[in-house]
């Protein structure tokens, strides 16, 4: 199989999507699968990378890609092209899949899977709505507050809000007045913690919308929650689970927890900070929570109508113990040391059969897709 590997992005997730995507082609079966990398640049154009530099990732396990411009390699995408729809310089490439080893906007959010589906390539993860929705934490709640899963309460702040003086002051009293302090505040549309503040005070609430607001135009304002961080990897397809297939079966796998030595579990603590946070796998929970963090995992994925892969993360109050959804991650980190993965592999789902089960699922919703009418016929 040709499977093309896209990674980088336009988004500011862009180095992090490096680091993932080297570590899958490390842990791709030669004997399966001939790899066809692409490299998305920051201004969003996509490029062949060379035979030259997939092999020196390959062979190094701490090398990363670096992206190489090069107009020659240009790539293009031809709507309904199907196996021949990357194309450089007019020469197909024959990708039969395509796996995006990328994060955050542009890539993340649906953008990138409506213009696989529109070209006809089957690919790894969700679909457009589904990943356009888990892309936007207030949107997310909303579904799952509508089907009964715990959330934290919130306010979403849009720049309508900021832009009319008198509204935005209201709607900042109310929040003080309504959760107190402390505060959290981040892009609705952002991952990684990127533009994500504690504000303590009202002073540090002004300067954590200010941040926020840098990195979208939507902003979500929590109340904070003196909170364990337990996170639980889920696979399968919401949609059309078949029981003939394994891989397609919605599961969730052993939860893990995030001990973060940062004030929170922010960017510089994922990634700047070598000792940021420690990840224990599984986390020191009851069977009884586990069984319940598992179960309500499954629920959040499900109702989103999910596919691929998604990384479930909750908040466990010290005070009271109620569990509550944070967020959901529908292409989390993935690297070899990456709590997703990790967190299958402790379920007895090894790395590179991982992949595969990732690529099979993928393969068999394109098939059942294609399956269905678009048109009557005449």
């Amino acid at each position: 199989m040709n499977l093309a590997i896209l990674f980088g992005g336009k988004s500011s997730e862009h180095e992090v999507s490096l680091v993932s995507a080297s570590s899958v082609v490390r842990n791709l079966d030669s004997s399966k699968y001939k790899i066809i990398p692409i490299g998305i640049a920051k201004d969003g154009k996509w490029y062949l990378q060379s035979e030259e530099e997939l092999a020196r990732v390959q062979k190094d396990v701490k090398a990363s890609f670096k992206i190489t411009e090069d107009a020659a390699n240009l790539v293009n995408v031809i709507p309904g092209g199907a196996k021949d729809a990357l194309t450089v310089q007019g020469k197909s490439l024959k990708a039969d899949a395509v796996f995006g080893v990328v994060h955050g906007t542009f890539c993340e959010d649906g953008v990138m899977q409506g213009l696989l589906a529109a070209a006809g390539l089957p690919y790894v993860g969700c679909g457009v709505m589904a990943s356009a929705i888990t892309m936007d934490k207030e949107k997310t709640k909303v579904v799952w507050n509508d089907k009964g899963l715990p959330i934290v309460p919130y306010y979403c702040f849009t720049r309508a809000d900021i832009n009319d003086n008198k509204r935005y002051d209201a709607l900042v009293e109310k929040v003080i007045a309504d959760f107190g302090f402390p505060l959290f505040v981040k892009p609705c549309n952002a991952g990684s913690s990127v533009g994500a503040s504690k504000a303590l005070n009202a002073r540090e609430f002004s300067m954590a919308l200010g941040e926020a607001f840098m990195w979208d135009n939507k902003v979500l304002v929590e109340k904070a929650i003196n909170a364990r961080e337990i996170e639980c990897s889920v696979t399968g397809n919401a949609i059309i689970q078949n029981p003939e297939n394994s891989f397609s079966g919605v599961k969730a796998y052993t939860p893990g927890e995030i001990l973060p030595t940062h004030e929170f579990y922010d960017y510089d603590a994922k990634y700047n900070d070598p000792d940021g946070a420690a990840l224990k796998i599984p986390a020191n929970i009851d069977q009884e929570t586990l069984k319940k963090i598992q179960e309500t995992a499954v629920k959040a994925y499900t109702v989103l109508d999910c596919s691929g892969l998604s990384r479930v993360d909750f908040f466990i109050d010290k005070d009271s113990g109620k569990i509550y959804l944070n967020e959901i991650n529908t292409i989390p980190g993935f690297t070899s040391i990456s709590m997703f993965p990790k967190m299958c592999e402790a379920s007895g789902l090894a790395y590179k059969d991982l992949i595969d089960l990732l690529i099979n699922e993928a393969l068999e919703r394109f098939d059942s897709n294609k399956k269905l009418m678009t048109s009557r016929q005449s």
